[in-house]
């Protein structure tokens, strides 16, 4: 045998032996849990055969407790890039067969190297975390390559999509990085975050708390808002990656993919015409509506269980991808809050760093009252999500539905910020405050003299909304551009889409913004 053919037999050796990780006992352990490898990750989520991995020779160069005697390549992440339904991304997937997972000097390397490529180059990046937090053997090193990945998600964000994708634990500075990432997807029941761990919480503060109720998919999914889905399987996660990623663009200098659509234009949804409900407090189910809007009736939500008051996610018309904020009158009366402010404004922020049009269905009554609120910084959080809409240069339409009252109708994508396109169903409500609140301040030192005071509240509220609690008067001053039929709702959102296929706007040059934070 030749020399040549020894060395391509030793490399392919090589390879069989870095693609096994830390072993079969250990791949056989991950298994046992029910979890995949790295590698059967990254299988899964590209399109077959086009997977090129980087840097699998790679090995720690840590000396400290006889970590030179355990040396494995790879140390513990497979990079590279592949393509998904033909487009290209870049993956990393910790292999927590490997140390655990840890985080090393030169995992971190290898993570930072292939970040800076999917800068370069405008591709998504989507990272798999699977590791036991810092190698400790390493001290300062670990710490350092954390800050180094971190210092990357800063700088990409905004520039390419970055999609974090948790399947096991993830704990201490680990966290920041998929915090710091547009979207996280967490599995129930093996998947977890938190800063300190049960024992350390133990320890500080007296709690006894398991990992899962400190930290598991569902708490981070519905409580906290760190994670935008939580799903209950690997497969689950991966079929998820990939169809939020065909809403989104390579970069933030490319629109969105277009996909061919045979869901009719000018199809009418009749039902729409009596969703509205004749009491002004009785609620109906929003997403009633956006199922029969939009292509398909397919919509992709986005922090489903979390601040349910206020719906976020992705859908098509007529093939253009789009993001949908809409109140929900089911939770809440539909009120905003501090939680759903918060909500909101990441995801419009999100849909026009990345050129993606925002459509806005308002249905609400205000801001939700009361000291926890206000103690809690209402105000300022309020006014993030003011600030969302009023920055966005994409393309927004909005479209009133009932109530649009108070400081809660200028923050929802109101004219006066920038709506491209407001429109108004003939059943919005459009006021400083509703009604009965209205004939207090109104007529309060009237009610004490007349004889009949529920009459009289009546006929003042009937007249306060033909006066002011309708659309017209809106229209009137321009604040509304149309008031349109509800079953045509779904033709006129994709004409004003068309009209705004062009549309180009920018900002006053600055630094950054200061975003109230």
């Amino acid at each position: 045998m030749s020399k040549q053919l020894e060395q391509v037999r030793e490399l392919i050796q090589l390879r069989e032996k870095a693609r096994l990780g830390g072993g079969q006992r250990r791949i056989d352990a991950q298994h046992a849990k029910g979890k995949l490898t790295a590698r059967e990750r990254i299988t899964m989520l590209l399109d077959e055969g086009s997977f090129e991995e980087f840097d699998m020779f790679v090995t720690h160069r840590s000396t400290n407790f006889g970590m030179q005697d355990n040396v494995i390549m790879g140390d513990g992440v497979v990079t590279g890039y592949g393509t998904i339904e033909g487009r290209l991304v870049y993956v990393f997937a910790q292999d927590f067969t490997v140390f655990g997972g840890s985080l090393s000097e030169t995992m971190a390397l290898k993570i930072t190297k292939i970040m800076e490529q999917a800068m370069k180059v405008g591709a998504p990046l989507i990272g798999i975390n699977d590791s036991g937090g810092a190698r400790i053997q390493e001290g300062v090193n670990a710490l350092a390559g954390y800050g180094d990945i971190f210092q990357k998600n800063i700088l990409a964000s905004g520039v390419i999509p970055q999609i974090s994708a948790l399947f096991g634990p993830c704990a201490g500075g680990a966290v920041y990085s998929p915090a710091l990432t547009d979207f996280t997807v967490m599995m129930k029941g093996s998947s977890y975050m938190f800063l300190t761990g049960p024992k350390v919480v133990k320890t500080v503060t007296g709690e006894d708390v398991t990992q899962e109720d400190l930290g598991g998919a569902q708490v981070h999914a519905s409580k906290s808002g760190v994670a935008h889905f939580a799903v209950e399987s690997e497969e689950d996660g991966i079929e998820l990656l990939r169809d939020l990623l065909s809403y989104l663009p390579q970069n933030n200098m490319e629109e969105p993919p277009h996909i061919e659509c045979s869901d009719p234009i000018d199809r009418l949804e009749d039902s729409l015409n009596e969703i509205i409900p004749d009491s002004p407090n009785k609620p109906y189910n929003m997403y009633d509506i956006i199922h029969n809007i939009v292509d398909y009736g397919k919509f992709l939500e986005v922090h489903k269980d979390y601040a349910t008051n206020i719906i976020t996610g992705f859908a098509r018309f007529n093939g253009t991808s789009v993001g949908i904020v809409a109140n929900q009158p089911r939770v809440l009366a539909g009120v905003l809050d501090i939680n759903s402010s918060r909500k909101a404004a990441r995801f419009v922020r999100f849909c026009d760093a990345f050129n993606i049009p925002i459509i806005t269905l308002v249905d609400v009554p205000g801001f939700l009252p009361g000291t926890q609120q206000e103690y809690g910084g209402v105000i300022l959080h309020g006014a993030k999500l003011l600030y969302a809409y009023g920055e966005a240069t994409v393309p927004k339409i909005t479209v009133i539905l009932r109530k649009a009252y108070g400081g809660a109708y200028i923050v929802m994508g109101s004219k006066h910020l920038g709506g491209d396109l407001n429109y108004a169903w003939p059943s919005a409500e459009i006021a400083v405050m509703g009604p009965s609140g209205a004939i207090e301040v109104l007529y309060g030192k009237e009610l004490a003299n007349v004889e009949d005071p529920a009459l009289f509240v009546a006929e003042k509220e009937k007249e306060y909304r033909d006066n002011f609690a309708n659309p017209y008067n809106a229209a009137r001053y321009g604040y509304i551009d149309d008031v349109i039929e509800p079953r045509n709702t779904r033709f006129r959102i994709i004409r004003a889409l068309q009209l705004l296929s062009n549309k180009k706007q920018s900002l006053p040059p600055k630094k950054h913004d200061n975003l109230p934070l």
